[in-house]
């Protein structure tokens, strides 16, 4: 029987990580020929991950995971520096997987790589190796025909995406089917200082045997067909690839899990609320307090993540607040006492699952809105950063089954000087919204809930293209 390993190499950090274990069980579990072998980058300020590891590395069949040396490059240079100085540990692995393979019958040989987005210039080592190269996008196929889109625009037709900052202008892309507002591009697009490696990136992604995106045909279906052309790699839209039961979920002691799902359990049918941003997301005194005041002014009852900022200057995660109190409206608490719920970091599968919860303001990081869309719970879109304005797009405008917030809304994690305030009166309008949405957005929703959940079952779409990359991957070893 012909075996095959794969290294998967994703980026630092829990959020990508995640996901990428959970394809890479996907995989092992499809088909025993396969083995996977994780190389983690680490990162000082995020103490999680490794626990995340530790509880993992008993439980998960042919995977194993070693863990590369820390290094810390400058800030200003953070993630692609971090990636760059691993190299040579990477490589220094990799070696000792392939003199295992030649030593050792039982081993089997090294079939390619799998890298997370900013893992690009692992390309690099892969060709070294002889093995071919995959990208794991823990984004939709959106994003990615739209970093094609920009990527081909710069290099063909010489326009400068950073020219659309603040501009009104709307673009026509392929893989969408509405006229994109220029302000809802990623935000590495309209940064001069970011977007090259955005450009680069998307360059990379060519070079490759193939691209695995967290996202599902049903879904994203114009999208998956603008790249049939021939002109990029295959894309194999695998997901929706969830952590639905909670593998390594160490952030809520049991304790508070359990207050939280009591809490739910007293609250009626559908009428909760719940608001989060994301293990990056986090707001300044200012508009925490116009948040509760429009959860107040609202009156529906309230689930709320509530994180605090990173020290000013620091590379640290978003934590939780020892006294909620300090930051919130006077008598808030008291008021909203038989309503409301303030929690830190929150488990948030336990809680979008619950029957009780009937809406989700959220950040609208990927996994999130698979998440919501898995369970069929509706979001208003508050985007923060990256590729989230994109994704709130998406989901209210192409798929017409979210509210807005403020879809245009930025607020960089670790660039946050300048913080743009919401009102109260928009954020209660938003929640009204969401809370009241009218019967043909529900119906659209609970359709692609639907789909979402057969694309990954046996016959489902996901499941075919899981495997011709499974195909792809050991039927094509030499």
């Amino acid at each position: 029987m012909k075996k095959a390993e794969l290294v998967f190499i994703p980026a630092p950090g829990r959020s990508h990580l995640m996901s990428t274990v959970e394809v890479a069980k996907l995989l092992v579990d499809r088909d025993e020929r396969l083995s996977i072998t994780f190389l983690i980058m680490s990162l000082s300020y995020d103490s999680k991950t490794a626990c995340y590891i530790d509880s993992l590395s008993a439980a998960c069949n042919r995977i194993r995971f070693i863990k590369l040396p820390e290094d810390e490059p400058e800030p200003n240079k953070f993630l692609f520096a971090l990636i760059g100085t691993l190299k040579r540990h990477i490589k220094e692995e990799v070696s000792k997987l392939v003199i295992r393979s030649h030593l050792s019958p039982d081993s089997p040989p090294l079939a390619g790589f799998v890298l997370d987005l900013f893992c690009t210039s692992m390309i690099d080592v892969a060709n070294e190796f002889g093995v071919p190269s995959y990208i794991f996008l823990t984004t939709g196929a959106a994003y990615l025909g739209l970093q094609f889109y920009i990527q081909a625009l710069h290099d063909e037709q010489r326009v400068d995406a950073t020219q659309f900052k603040d501009s009104d202008a709307e673009l026509v892309v392929p893989c969408l089917a509405y006229p994109l507002p220029a302000k809802v591009l990623p935000s590495a697009v309209l940064n001069k200082e970011w977007l090259p490696a955005y450009l680069d990136q998307a360059r990379r992604f060519r070079e490759t045997k193939g691209i695995i995106v967290n996202t599902f045909e049903e879904l994203e279906s114009r999208a998956i067909s603008s790249f049939s052309n021939g002109n990029t790699p295959p894309v194999y839209p695998v997901g929706p690839i969830l952590n639905l039961n909670r593998d390594g979920d160490l952030d809520v002691e049991s304790g508070k899990r359990k207050d939280i799902k009591q809490w739910l359990d007293d609250q009626p049918l559908s009428s909760v609320v719940y608001l989060c941003f994301g293990s990056m997301g986090s707001f300044g005194a200012d508009q925490v307090k116009e948040i509760a005041w429009g959860l107040e002014q609202s009156g529906h009852r309230f689930l709320w993540s509530l994180r605090k900022p990173q020290p000013k200057g620091k590379m640290e995660i978003p934590s939780d607040y020892t006294n909620p109190h300090d930051v919130l409206p006077e008598g808030f608490l008291d008021r909203t006492a038989k309503i409301g719920k303030i929690i830190g970091w929150a488990p948030q599968i336990d809680i979008l699952s619950h029957p009780s919860v009937g809406g989700f303001v959220s950040h609208c990081g990927w996994n999130s809105i698979l998440e919501s869309i898995w369970f069929g719970v509706p979001i208003a879109a508050w985007p923060l950063q990256a590729e989230q304005q994109l994704n709130a797009f998406q989901i209210i405008v192409e798929l017409g089954f979210g509210v807005e917030i403020k879809m245009d809304y930025r607020r960089e994690f670790f660039y946050d000087d300048d913080e743009n305030i919401i009102s109260a009166g928009e954020i209660e309008r938003g929640i009204r919204c969401l809370m009241e949405l009218g019967k043909e957005k529900v119906e659209r929703l609970k359709e692609t809930s639907e789909k979402c959940r057969k694309a990954s079952m046996e016959g489902g779409s996901s499941y075919t293209w899981l495997g011709h990359l499974i195909h792809e991957i050991v039927d094509t070893i030499p």
